[in-house]
């Protein structure tokens, strides 16, 4: 549909109030891009600062909810990490009858240490990768890597590579 002279006078004269230019479209029933047309047919432009800085503002609080997460998958792989070492229940349904049997082993048998490092290691991984994408707060991120590296480097001085296929 073509735009009307009453139309893009209409665009103009809003534009010159300051009106943003999704709420012009809407408000003279036009497409936001036909908005921008006439506006830059007519040399005019519209004031994009509030939306850098809404996007500025935007980026900082997703870097931020990185860290957070960040930290949080920190705490459950040390978590995991400790449970390694201590008394450890493994259990299983069976039998003719199903029946449950549990047994308490001193730490954790060969088979959950193997899980439990490798999820420690996919969230170790997955830090990495957060503090490459975040270029805000990174030595916040950085010291949270850096517990995790510790923790790794105290935790598994007697782990034999060879247990686990490597």
């Amino acid at each position: 549909m073509a735009i009307n002279d009453t139309q893009r006078d209409e665009v103009l004269r809003l534009h010159a109030q300051g009106i943003a230019r999704n709420e012009i479209a809407r408000r003279v029933g036009i497409s936001a891009g036909s908005v921008t047309n006439i506006c830059n047919a007519h040399h005019r432009s519209f004031d994009r600062s509030a939306t850098k800085a809404a996007q500025a503002a935007r980026s900082l609080d997703l870097a931020a909810a990185r860290l957070k997460l960040a930290e949080r998958l920190d705490v459950a792989a040390n978590a995991m990490l400790d449970m390694i070492e201590q008394p450890f229940t493994v259990y299983a349904f069976g039998g003719r009858d199903n029946v449950f049997n549990s047994a308490t082993l001193d730490s954790a048998p060969v088979d959950a240490r193997r899980t439990i490092i490798t999820s420690a290691a996919i969230v170790f991984d997955k830090l990495s990768k957060v503090i490459e994408s975040t270029t805000e707060g990174s030595a916040d991120a950085e010291s949270v890597l850096d517990r995790l590296e510790a923790e790794f480097d105290g935790e598994f001085t007697d782990v034999d590579d060879a247990e686990f296929g490597q």
